[in-house]
C-alpha cells in the first residue's frame, strides 16, 4: 500500500509553469522529483516534436545536444525550459530577428540596406561639396589665371590626391559637371574683356587668350588623367583635352571670329603690322579649334598651314608664276628690296 502511495504523484503548476510534485510521503522526495523530472521531459518532447518543424541543424553542432527544448507558447514565440532547474527563460527566434517589423499603416516600408546606402551618399556628397571641389575650385582658378612665363605653386600632388578620390567615391559626373561648368564661366568672362579691347590691339589679345588657355590646360588635364580615364573616355567615348578646347571654340572663338578674320586678312596683306610669330599662332590656333574656318581665307590660312589649298595641276603653272610675281612686286613697293646685287656674280656674256 506504501508502494502505491509512493508512485502516485500530484502534479501541479505554478504561475510561472514551475512544475512540482507532491507526495504522502516525505521520505521519498528526491525520488519522486527524479521521477517528475523524466516524466515532463518526455512530454516536452513530445509537445516539441507535435508544434515546431525541425530547423536545419547548426554548424559544428550535433543534433540533440543543444542545452534545454524549445516548445511552442500561445504567442508564436519560442522559450527554452532549463533542463537543469526546471525555469524558462525567453528567446527570439531568428525569424523573429530576420522578419520585417510590422508594416504602420498610412506608411511605407524601407528597406535598411537602401537606406544606408542612400544616407552614405548623401554623407559622400556633402564631404565632396565641403573638401574636395572647393580645393579643386581653388587650385583650377589659379591656373586658368597664370601667364606662360610666370611660375604658380601648385600642389599637383593634392590635386591628383583630390581627383583620385573623387572618382574612387563614384563621383565621377559630379566632378566632370563642376569642371567644365567652372571653365565655361572663365571663358565668358576672357570674352567679355575681348569685347572691351580696341581693334587695333584684338589680334594680340585673342593670341594672349589662346596661348595662356592652351598652356593652362597642359596643367589641368593631367592632374584630372583618373577622371578622363575612368569615365570621358570610359563612358563617354571623348577626351578631356577635346571636351576643354570645344569650350574655348564655343565660348570664345566662335563669338569673335567674324571681327577676327577680317582683321587677320587686312595684316597677312600687310607684312611686319603684326608680328609674324604671333599671326602663326593665331591662325594655327583657329584651324585645330575649327578646321572649317580655314575655308574663309583660303590664302591666309594655306601661308601658315601646308596643304590647305588643292594640289598643284601642272596646267596651272603660269598662274602660280604670275602670281610670285605679283607679290615680289608688291614687296619691292613696300620697301622691301630684293637684296644687294652687287655681289651677285657677273654673267659670262659680260
Amino acid at each position: 500500500m506504501e508502494a502505491m502511495e509512493d508512485d502516485s504523484l500530484d502534479i501541479k503548476d505554478d504561475h510561472n509553469h514551475n512544475y512540482c510534485a507532491s507526495s504522502s510521503s516525505s521520505s521519498s522526495s528526491s525520488s519522486s522529483s527524479s521521477k517528475v523530472r523524466t516524466y515532463l521531459r518526455s512530454q516536452l518532447s513530445v509537445v516539441t516534436t507535435v508544434s515546431q518543424p525541425a530547423g536545419p541543424p547548426v554548424p559544428g553542432e550535433e543534433p540533440g545536444t543543444r542545452q534545454g527544448q524549445l516548445w511552442s507558447g500561445s504567442t508564436g514565440g519560442s522559450k527554452v525550459m532549463d533542463s537543469d532547474s526546471g525555469s524558462e527563460s525567453s528567446e527570439v527566434s531568428e525569424t523573429d530577428c530576420t522578419a520585417p517589423p510590422p508594416a504602420v499603416e498610412g506608411t511605407v516600408p524601407l528597406d535598411s540596406n537602401v537606406t544606408s546606402k542612400f544616407l552614405l551618399n548623401a554623407m559622400a556628397v556633402e564631404d565632396y561639396r565641403k573638401n574636395h571641389w572647393p580645393n579643386l575650385e581653388k587650385a583650377i582658378d589659379r591656373l586658368l589665371i597664370q601667364n606662360p612665363t610666370d611660375h604658380i605653386s601648385v600642389s599637383y600632388a593634392q590635386i591628383y590626391s583630390y581627383v583620385y578620390k573623387c572618382v574612387c567615391q563614384q563621383h565621377s559626373e559630379l566632378l566632370y559637371n563642376d569642371l567644365t561648368l567652372k571653365i565655361t564661366n572663365h571663358l565668358e568672362q576672357v570674352s567679355t574683356h575681348l569685347h572691351a579691347r580696341p581693334p587695333e590691339d584684338f589680334i594680340e589679345n585673342f593670341n594672349v587668350a589662346l596661348t595662356q588657355y592652351i598652356a593652362s590646360l597642359q596643367c589641368i588635364v593631367p592632374v584630372f588623367m583618373y577622371l578622363n580615364k575612368f569615365y570621358i573616355e570610359s563612358k563617354l567615348n571623348r577626351d578631356l583635352r577635346e571636351d576643354l578646347m570645344k569650350l574655348f571654340a564655343d565660348h570664345v572663338a566662335e563669338i569673335h571670329v567674324n571681327t577676327l578674320m577680317p582683321l587677320l586678312i587686312k595684316a597677312y596683306s600687310m607684312p611686319f603690322q603684326v608680328q609674324p610669330s604671333t599671326m602663326a599662332s593665331v591662325v594655327k590656333g583657329l584651324y585645330s579649334l575649327r578646321p572649317d574656318w580655314a575655308q574663309l581665307a583660303p590664302d591666309l590660312f594655306s601661308g601658315f598651314i601646308p596643304q590647305i589649298n588643292p594640289p598643284a595641276v601642272e596646267s596651272l603653272l603660269p598662274d602660280y608664276a604670275a602670281h610670285d610675281q605679283k607679290l615680289q612686286m608688291e614687296l619691292s613697293m613696300n620697301g622691301f628690296p630684293r637684296g644687294d646685287q652687287s655681289r651677285k656674280r657677273a654673267s659670262e656674256d659680260s
